[in-house]
């Protein structure tokens, strides 16, 4: 019987929280199967870094988020500096993480990717037809731009809240949109909980897809 083996990468990366610097050079230097490692349990499992002192808050936060976006709590989590206590990603390494960090957080549900998947084909749709208008010239622009790059990313199987407008058409959209806001009003009255200023959602069709793209994101980082 062998024991098992641990790739060295892994072996100097120690607790829960490892700073960037760490995780990237684990990433570098032990190649894709470090970098699914690194996805699946550093970078997507555990008590976040922003809840270290307070886990119960971030419990309470996946419950009543589940019961608005009717999934299970266990298919909520969170990503970014919020995440390690710092931040990996380009042209922010290193960057601690702060009480008033933004959290990205995202959600694997099959059911909850393919209502958001709908409701980007549905604004495609409409914002070609000319049917839902931009506010402005940079508003069409970004819009734009996130019409050509979500056709990619749905085939990745996964898709960003804020890529889809926040407009009545779109009533998933708008609930996340009014959930996340809802959220950060929250944690700011809780006490010993972070108080960001923004929250996102990301979410993934299965886990597979998570780790896949968070493992590839690692990658192409390191």
């Amino acid at each position: 019987m062998e024991p098992f083996r641990i790739p060295d990468p892994l072996r100097n990366l120690r607790g829960a929280h490892p700073e960037a610097e760490a995780v990237l050079a684990a990433a570098r230097s032990g190649g894709n199967s470090s970098c699914v490692a690194l996805a699946r349990l550093w970078l997507t499992e555990g008590i976040p870094y922003a809840f270290a002192e307070c886990p119960a808050v971030f419990e309470v936060l996946r419950g009543w988020l589940a019961t608005r976006l009717d999934v299970d709590p266990k298919e909520i989590s969170l990503t970014g500096s919020a995440r390690i206590g710092s931040s990996i990603s380009p042209g922010k390494q290193g960057i601690k993480f702060s009480p008033s960090s933004d959290l990205d957080l995202f959600v694997v549900s099959e059911s909850l990717f393919g209502k958001l998947r709908d409701e980007f084909n549905q604004w495609t749709y409409e914002f070609d037809g000319g049917i839902v208008k931009a506010a402005n010239s940079r508003e069409h622009a970004f819009w734009k731009d996130n019409a050509a790059r979500g056709i990619g990313l749905l085939a990745r199987g996964f898709i960003d809240q804020k890529m889809i407008p926040n407009l009545s058409n779109y009533p998933t959209v708008k609930s996340i949109s009014q959930g996340m806001w809802l959220l950060t009003e929250k944690l700011r009255l809780t006490d010993g909980a972070p108080t960001p200023t923004h929250a996102s959602i990301r979410c993934y069709r299965s886990w597979n897809h998570a780790i896949q793209q968070i493992s590839l994101n690692l990658g192409s980082i390191a």
